[in-house]
C-alpha cells in the first residue's frame, strides 16, 4: 500500500526503499535516488501537496547528484518519450519567463518566442499523441497562462496539420497560440485572478484585453498580422456574438477560429483556481452541442477528427471492468479507440507500457461504459 508523505516534509537529499510518485501516473524519482531543492520547488509551484510510495524512508545521498524531476520518465502518462515531461516544463518555463518580461513592460527578443515555437512544432511532429495525453491526463496541473498557452498551441498545431495548413502558417498559429492572451498580462490583478463575479467595468476591462494582445503581438513584438489577428478574434463567435468586435462567420480570420476551439478545450480539461476541471470526453460533449454558434462547424469538425470522441490520454472504463488509457483514435469511428490497460478486469495494475494493447475497432465484444476522471484512477 502506498504511503502519501506531504511535501512539505521532505528534506533534499531525502530517497527511499522504492520509487517515489507525484500520482499514479507521474514518477517523481526512482528508488534510492535522493530528491534535489530543484525538484521540490518545481512541485510546489505546481500545487503538489504530497507524494506517494510503498517505500521507507532510507539514508539520504548528496542532494546535488541526484536527478531533477523533469528528467526522470513518466511510466505510463509520458510513456514513449524519455524527456517529454522535462520539455513540456521547460517550454512553460520558458513562456513565463516572456509573459513575466511582458507584464513588466520590458524589452523581449522576439527569438526567444520563436524558439518556443518552434519547440512546440517539433514536440507535436514528433510526439503529437504523448503530448495530447500530457495535457489530459495530469494530476499535476498548474493555473497558469504560460501553461495554457503551451497547451492552446499544442492542440491548436494538431488541427492545424489535420487541416493541413502549410508550414508558414502553422508557425503563425503556434506563435498566435502562444500570445493569445498576452493582453490579460496587462489587466491588473485584482481583476484577472477575482474569483468572485465582475462588475460591469471589470466585466469590460477583461473583454478589451483581445485588443491589448494584438496590440502587444504587433506593435511591442513585431510580429505581422496574421498572427496579432489570433490575439485580437481569438474570442469572436461564428454567430456574431463575441467580442471585442462581433465579427461573424469567415470574417474571423481561420487561425483565430482554430485557437478559439483550442482555448475553449483547454480551458474545460485544465484545473483553476475557481474550479475543477472537466473530464476530456465531458469537455468534447460540450464543443459538440455548440451548433454553429460559437465555433465554426468545419474547424470544430477538424478537432473532433484529430482528438475523437474520447481524446488521446482519456482514462475509460470497459464494460470488462477493466481501466484504460485512450493511446489512438480512429477518426472513421471515434466511439472505438485503441487502449491501453491500466488495471485490468481482477485489479492487477499496469506498469508502464506493459499493459495489454486492445483496438476496439477489431474487439467487436468490448466497448466503453463510460469515462474516468484521473482522481478516480487513484483511487482504485
Amino acid at each position: 500500500m502506498k504511503n502519501r508523505i506531504a511535501l512539505a516534509d521532505i528534506k533534499p537529499g531525502s530517497m527511499w526503499s522504492e520509487d517515489v510518485h507525484v500520482d499514479e501516473t507521474n514518477l517523481l524519482v526512482p528508488a534510492n535516488v535522493a530528491v534535489r531543492q530543484k525538484d521540490l520547488d518545481i512541485l510546489k509551484r505546481w500545487g503538489v501537496v504530497h507524494v506517494m510510495t510503498e517505500g521507507d524512508l532510507v539514508s539520504a545521498k548528496p542532494a546535488s547528484t541526484a536527478p531533477s524531476a523533469s528528467d526522470t520518465i513518466s511510466r505510463t502518462q509520458f510513456a514513449g518519450s524519455r524527456d517529454l515531461y522535462r520539455r513540456y516544463i521547460d517550454l512553460v518555463d520558458r513562456l513565463d519567463k516572456v509573459f513575466d518580461q511582458v507584464k513588466k513592460g520590458e524589452s523581449v527578443d522576439p527569438k526567444s518566442i520563436d524558439q518556443i515555437t518552434q519547440a512546440v512544432l517539433t514536440l507535436v511532429r514528433e510526439e503529437y499523441q504523448v503530448a495530447l495525453t500530457a495535457i489530459l491526463g495530469s494530476a499535476v496541473q498548474e493555473d497558469s497562462l504560460a501553461r495554457s498557452g503551451i497547451n492552446i498551441a499544442i492542440l491548436a498545431v494538431v488541427m492545424g496539420q489535420t487541416l493541413k495548413l502549410p508550414p508558414y502558417r502553422l508557425s503563425y498559429l503556434a506563435t498566435g497560440a502562444l500570445l493569445h492572451d498576452a493582453g490579460m498580462l496587462r489587466i491588473p490583478d485584482d481583476i484577472a485572478k477575482k474569483r468572485g463575479k465582475l462588475t460591469e467595468e471589470e466585466g469590460q476591462k477583461v473583454r478589451a484585453h483581445p485588443l491589448l494582445s494584438y496590440r502587444v503581438i504587433t506593435k511591442e513584438l513585431l510580429y505581422p498580422d496574421d498572427v496579432g489577428l489570433i490575439g485580437l478574434q481569438h474570442h469572436e463567435r461564428w454567430d456574431g456574438e463575441g467580442y471585442p468586435r462581433k465579427n461573424s462567420a469567415n470574417d474571423i480570420d481561420v487561425l483565430a477560429r482554430i485557437v478559439s476551439v483550442a482555448d475553449a478545450f483547454e480551458a474545460m480539461v485544465s484545473k483553476k483556481s475557481y474550479r475543477h476541471s472537466m473530464i476530456g470526453y465531458a469537455a468534447m460533449k460540450t464543443l459538440l452541442l455548440d451548433n454553429a454558434r460559437r465555433f465554426d462547424p468545419d474547424i470544430l469538425k477538424a478537432f473532433i477528427k484529430s482528438m475523437g470522441i474520447f481524446p488521446l490520454g482519456s482514462i475509460v472504463l470497459l464494460n470488462s471492468a477493466a481501466i484504460a488509457r485512450v493511446i489512438e483514435t480512429h477518426p472513421e469511428a471515434p466511439l472505438r479507440p485503441k487502449l491501453r490497460i491500466i488495471v485490468d478486469e481482477f485489479g492487477h495494475h499496469s506498469e508502464g507500457e506493459s499493459g495489454e494493447i486492445i483496438d476496439l475497432l477489431t474487439e467487436k465484444t468490448v466497448f466503453i461504459a463510460r469515462a474516468l476522471d484521473s482522481s478516480e484512477l487513484a483511487a482504485t
